[in-house]
């Protein structure tokens, strides 16, 4: 049985029915350092190995046995080089091109196009590589890597400010330099003698010598970015120098921000010097720690959760943090509530085809996000279809199915331990004696025979 995991925060947070909790569990596992998920408008899953690979995962959980595509050969890794961002064309079930984000055999950071094999829509086609634009790293860290595309149709890509510490070159502020910048490129309409078009409203088209590509600067790590489903609005993880993480949300025809880097790290003053007047930058919606002692290192940027079946947390973003574990959530207002620490190094987030979200560590699991109370293949209609009762529970905990039944229930702790595990074939009530557990809260998840599932918090007083 899948391991169950959840925090469900301070007590006074779950008697006051705050909107925000989210539960992760266990999807998928034994990838190699997977780094970034993304779907290819169907209910496949593609996960991007730093090392080079792509497999495709399944909706029951399952990996295909040959790669969708094998780039080692290409690729410099690891640290925070390696293959590190994927997108598919908006167009992809007729154009069947995909694009790739990786750092070279020489450590600079390389985006291709590479096409699916239109015999086989599991294997990418050999030979396939077509370089869209390439930049020197000079430094092995700060990347950036991720690229997606915009509501508007255009290719967005991250680059980080060419790496070392404290960034030496003040390459972020540099507008005649692609490091440290959001990139937006037209990949459809090719021109001056590039692989790529430049979108007219770029904010430094026919402005050189600053150089168009780019959508907005003074970034200093920008790991991973998304766009909400909902809105179009950009959604930023940039990763902080050692004191402040921070996160960064602009509408998306928002054009030439400046994010403040290496001038500020957050909204704290960094290093000031020649910098604009702070009225002109765009500070942080978001930001935690992540000062010595904090157990924080490197945010995680992940997705605004718009899928279908968990009203706590629409339109809340939810991100994390590679050292301590951290998976928190901002809401639009910026309210940042952290919802727990687990013992995972978080390195991205994914979104599926209904836009349901999981979480990618590095260590090679897959998880699911959930909100507050999960219903599966169940109906608005059917909400009310599982009765239990009493919660807070004494004694016995009831647990009934209407219109269905029961096949298993299960009761986990806190940490996602079980225990107790019960097969109830055919069965449409359960008393499940709870006397014997501690005072405190759990989670109570039912299978019944049509594949429903409910996972429920129970009080044991």
């Amino acid at each position: 049985m899948k391991n169950l995991l959840t925090y469900l925060g301070a007590m006074l947070l779950f008697f006051t029915g705050t909107a925000q909790e989210v539960f992760i569990e266990e999807f998928a596992s034994n990838f190699s350092d997977p780094v970034n998920l993304q779907h290819a408008g169907d209910d496949r899953l593609f996960v991007v190995e730093q090392g080079g690979v792509i497999k495709i995962l399944n909706p029951d959980g399952t990996t295909n046995a040959t790669p969708f595509l094998d780039v080692s050969s290409l690729v410099s890794c690891c640290g925070e080089r390696g293959l590190l961002g994927l997108a598919f064309h908006p167009d992809y079930a007729t154009n069947g091109f995909f694009y790739v984000n990786y750092t070279d055999n020489n450590g600079d950071t390389q985006v291709s196009r590479f096409s699916v094999d239109p015999a086989d829509p599991n294997v990418a086609l050999p030979g396939s590589e077509f370089p869209i634009i390439d930049y020197v790293q000079p430094f092995g860290n700060h990347n950036g890597g991720c690229i997606a595309f915009g509501p508007d149709g255009y290719l967005y890509i991250s680059s980080g400010d060419g790496g070392s510490g404290g960034d030496p070159g003040n390459r972020a502020q540099n507008t005649e330099l692609l490091l440290g910048k959001l990139l937006r490129i037209d990949i459809d309409n090719p021109g001056g003698g590039a692989n790529y078009g430049i979108p007219n409203d770029n904010p430094f088209a026919g402005d050189p010598p600053n150089r168009p590509e780019i959508w907005a600067y003074g970034l200093r790590n920008p790991w991973k970015f998304s766009f909400d489903r909902d809105n179009g609005d950009i959604w930023i993880g940039d990763v902080g120098q050692g004191d402040v993480e921070e996160i960064d949300r602009a509408g998306s025809t928002e054009a030439g921000l400046n994010y403040g880097w290496r001038c500020y790290e957050g909204s704290d003053p960094f290093n000031t010097g020649g910098c604009p007047d702070p009225s002109t930058l765009e500070f942080p919606i978001a930001e935690y720690s992540s000062s010595t002692g904090s157990g924080n290192c490197s945010v995680t940027g992940g997705y605004v959760y718009r899928g279908e079946i968990y009203a706590d947390i629409q339109g809340v973003y939810i991100f994390a943090d590679y050292c301590s574990g951290l998976l928190g959530t901002v809401d639009q207002s910026g309210n940042l509530i952290e919802q727990g620490n687990y013992s995972e190094n978080w390195v991205s987030f994914g979104e599926d085809v209904s836009g349901e979200l999981y979480a990618v560590a590095l260590g090679g699991t897959i998880y699911k996000i959930q909100g507050g109370e999960l219903i599966l293949g169940v109906s608005d209609n059917d909400v009310n279809s599982l009765a239990f009762y009493p919660n807070p529970a004494t004694d016995l905990l009831t647990v009934q199915v209407h219109n269905d039944a029961i096949r298993t229930i299960t009761i986990t702790d806190i940490k996602g331990s079980i225990l107790y595990a019960e097969e109830t074939m055919g069965a449409v009530k359960k008393d499940i004696p709870v006397a014997n557990l501690a005072q405190g809260i759990y989670l109570v998840k039912v299978t019944t025979e049509t594949n429903s599932t409910f996972i429920k918090k129970l009080v044991v007083n």
